[in-house]
């Protein structure tokens, strides 16, 4: 265990809601939800503004238009989320080289591998203020909550205490005098299964799991888990900060302007993907077994499918084949976001016969750029229109979209409806590829 307060964790601040109110002036200040935007979809993400009035991510948007309906209900511009991100770690990995990211709006940092000397409570607090000032600098205007502690359990923690755009360093021995009053839920892993089972042990803080001794806790939620519970309930978090993980999987995806709704196309966009990730597979040496897709909906849902193979394979054809085979049992009809294909179960080896012959199979053909008949508008894309120049959808419908001109850079723009049909209106892409 660390003797210092050298464990910092960050989380950028409703992250995906908070890119949208900073590149949409008229949307600062205002509630914002990110998510999917028809009658099934789900929010990702609301803005501090909409979350006064009880909404939160994982709520359906039905319910989150109920209670929230004057909000911006918007679908998510990931090209904008993943530039904000890259500029930020970079900021974190110029604090110290061991950054360990665990999505685009949050990461942990190990301190003591960077320039910082003294780790006492002033010095550790006066950094991470001027630490945030960059992010706050680079990002364009995002705040970020910070937590500093001897583990990244006890930074983790700290860094939910004063959101958003809060900071707290836990001075090293007082940290089991602040858990013990949480609730036990505060333990990661302990989900609402596990919290259930505890609740009916008479378990429901910290300070009550303390109570319980090792044995009972391994006969209660299993040996692995409750050794791991009865540690954390002592704040003993020994994990390290580790900035590259061991790959465990090789994947390919796009995200397409236009809701993607042919079939055939679609099934030709996983086989060259299936090609792209047995090509990386090939190069380093490596095959898998298990084989993925990824679907996100024109709602924002995202699907996942895999199949399992008895052998790793490296080769286009067969990864091509079961990316196929998964797609067959989705209903895509509303149109498609995003596809993917991913290859994990891992090894340095091929049994190159796999099914004792070799068979050339017959692959859709695969279209250079993927057409679509229509042009869909969404609430919160990017667009351009020949005389106005950029902004972003308000709404579309009965064959009008209406577009708000404005950018981060300028004031609050008018408001303008076109044909979608309108030639001098096009997507704006803020993805570099």
């Amino acid at each position: 265990m660390r003797s210092q307060a050298s464990v910092l964790h960050i989380d950028l601040d409703a992250f995906f809601a908070a890119v949208e109110q900073r590149d949409k002036p008229s949307l600062r200040g205002k509630p914002v939800i990110v998510g999917g935007v028809g009658g099934r979809g789900v929010v990702a993400t609301a803005s501090y503004e909409a979350r006064a009035f009880g909404v939160h991510s994982a709520m359906s948007t039905r319910e989150a238009r109920a209670r929230c309906p004057n909000a911006a209900f918007l679908t998510g511009r990931f090209p904008a989320y993943r530039e904000a991100s890259r500029r930020v770690m970079e900021v974190l990995r110029e604090a110290s080289p061991l950054v360990e990211p665990l999505s685009l709006d949050e990461a942990f940092v190990d301190l003591a591998a960077g320039d910082l000397v003294d780790f006492d409570v002033p010095s550790v607090t006066a950094f991470a203020h001027d630490l945030r000032t960059k992010v706050y600098d680079v990002s364009g205007g995002l705040t970020a909550s910070v937590g500093i502690g001897t583990s990244k359990f006890i930074a983790k923690v700290a860094s939910d205490l004063d959101k958003p755009d809060g900071l707290v360093v836990v001075p090293p021995g007082t940290e089991q005098e602040l858990l013990r009053p949480m609730k036990v839920t505060v333990i990661p892993g302990v989900g609402p299964a596990t919290a259930e089972r505890l609740r009916r042990a008479g378990v429901h803080t910290v300070a009550d799991l303390e109570a319980v001794s090792e044995e009972e806790l391994v006969r209660q939620v299993g040996r692995s888990a409750g050794h791991g519970l009865y540690l954390l309930a002592r704040a003993r978090d020994d994990r390290p900060v580790v900035p590259e993980r061991e790959t465990k999987s090789v994947s390919v995806e796009g995200t397409y302007e236009d809701d993607l709704t042919d079939r055939k196309l679609m099934e030709g966009l996983l086989t060259r993907q299936a090609g792209n990730v047995a090509e990386r597979l090939r190069k380093h040496g490596l095959s898998g077994r298990t084989v993925t897709i990824k679907v996100r909906l024109h709602d924002f849902t995202t699907l996942n499918r895999s199949t399992t193979l008895t052998s790793p394979t490296d080769s286009a054809a067969v990864i091509g084949r079961l990316a196929r085979s998964l797609l067959t049992d989705l209903d895509t009809s509303g149109g498609v976001r995003l596809l993917g294909v991913g290859v994990s179960g891992l090894a340095d080896w091929v049994q190159d016969d796999l099914f004792g012959t070799t068979v050339e199979e017959e692959v859709p053909e695969v279209p250079e750029e993927p057409v679509t008949t229509r042009r869909r508008w969404w609430p919160g894309m990017d667009v351009e229109h020949a005389e106005m120049g950029r902004g972003w959808v308000w709404g579309s419908g009965k064959g009008v979209v209406t577009v708000r001109f404005e950018t981060a850079e300028t004031e609050p723009g008018p408001v303008r409806s076109y044909s979608v049909d309108d030639p001098d209106l096009s997507p704006f892409s803020l993805d570099p590829e």
